[in-house]
């Protein structure tokens, strides 16, 4: 249980740097709290609801994993290096490709809500 407990402490304390740190994983917590509640007007049933809120924690998992990433490239080196900028750009790729995901899917939830599909 004591290990349970230290993991858990661990991930609160990443989500609090990460809302203090990161305006854009600010941004995207903002936009999953909204998403919870719209989800449920929106979402044509239950499982489009995980679809859609699950899209969003996507999101939230890739920009943590992207802010690490930075993190630790800018401790090993805090100049400019080719390498390390191919890095954070594949990061930021990964999280674009998140946000393209999430959009995709809640725009056919809409379109289905609106019964286009």
């Amino acid at each position: 249980m004591g290990r349970l407990k230290r993991a858990t402490i661990n991930s609160l304390s990443g989500f609090r740097f990460a809302l203090r740190n990161e305006e854009s994983f600010r941004q995207e917590s903002f936009l999953f709290l909204v998403c919870l509640v719209l989800g449920f007007f929106i979402a044509p049933s239950t499982g489009w609801y995980v679809a859609m809120i699950g899209s969003i924690l996507v999101i939230l998992m890739t920009e943590l994993l992207n802010t690490a990433i930075e993190r630790l490239a800018d401790h090993v080196t805090p100049e400019f290096h080719p390498q390390i900028g191919a890095i954070k750009d594949a990061g930021s790729a990964a999280v674009f490709c998140a946000l393209v995901l999430a959009g995709s899917i809640w725009l056919a939830a809409f379109a289905s809500w609106l019964g286009f599909v």
